[in-house]
């Protein structure tokens, strides 16, 4: 499948938890603090939003979008998805529903080598379709957690494992702290057994477990205390330890669960 047809699939997934919940339900509390599931819901329809404009009017993006960032970095996206929330459920899934098909649809369009802008560094169409589906996935786990449903895990999972290695770097960054020099061995498990690598074999520090703890892990959405991961080396650990794909100031992350894993 192409990156377009996980994204198409992910946002089908939460969809699919959400499409028949009664007003009562929109309003549950998810894990994260003070969002409701339909906090959720916005939150996702708000950055899907401003990636098509970035996919579609790339200078709108840069002088409406970024500007609102720039007044309030640290509240402008509690603030989007509060305004989303408070919308009524069928008209907020609606825009949902409308505004990400003609993401995809902008995202699939977008000329070979071009670069869109974003709130970080400018990204490629195929990079920004795995960040949707990375965040897709992450907020759709809060809503299950929410409704107390566990999600089949599949192997759109690759993508998130994917992103969460390729931020490695940046999560050291906003925790200012040096990024490491030497290369890591990541090693997941998929749902179907495979076995997903990133890179040098010889590698002296590497991550190895599930494809669904890693992923788990680097979205921040269980504590590594609960999640059966093999950390070998001092930087693995220290990874392990502020892990982060999303953009953005660190995340508190999520407390340990009284089992453990």
């Amino acid at each position: 499948m192409s990156i377009a047809d996980d994204l198409r699939a992910e946002y089908a997934a939460l969809d699919a938890l959400v499409a028949d919940l009664n007003e009562n339900q929109w309003s549950q509390p998810t894990p994260a603090p003070g969002w409701t599931i339909a906090h959720q819901i916005g939150h996702v329809l708000w950055t899907d939003r401003v990636s098509l404009i970035a996919a579609t009017d790339p200078e709108e993006f840069s002088a409406q979008v970024l500007a609102v960032g720039t007044q309030d970095p640290a509240g402008f996206v509690d603030t989007a998805a509060r305004i989303e929330a408070a919308r009524a459920p069928a008209d907020l899934l609606a825009d949902w529903r409308e505004t990400r098909t003609r993401l995809v649809d902008a995202l699939v369009a977008v000329p070979d080598g071009v670069k869109l802008p974003w709130f970080g560094p400018p990204m490629s169409p195929s990079s920004m379709m795995t960040a949707r589906i990375m965040e897709t996935w992450a907020h759709g786990l809060d809503v299950a957690d929410a409704l107390g449903v566990v999600p089949e895990p599949t192997d759109r999972l690759r993508n998130v494992a994917h992103i969460g290695v390729r931020t490695r770097d940046f999560a050291y960054l906003v925790h200012g702290r040096t990024p490491p020099t030497d290369p890591f061995r990541v090693e997941v498990t998929a749902p179907d057994g495979q076995i997903w690598t990133w890179g040098p074999p010889e590698a002296s520090n590497i991550v190895r477990g599930s494809a669904l703890h890693f992923a788990e892990l680097v979205t921040q959405r269980r504590a590594l205390a609960d999640l059966d991961l093999e950390l070998i080396g001092d930087d693995a650990v220290e990874w392990a330890s502020i892990a982060q794909c999303f953009a953005g100031p660190p995340g508190p992350g999520r407390e340990p669960s009284q089992e453990g894993h």
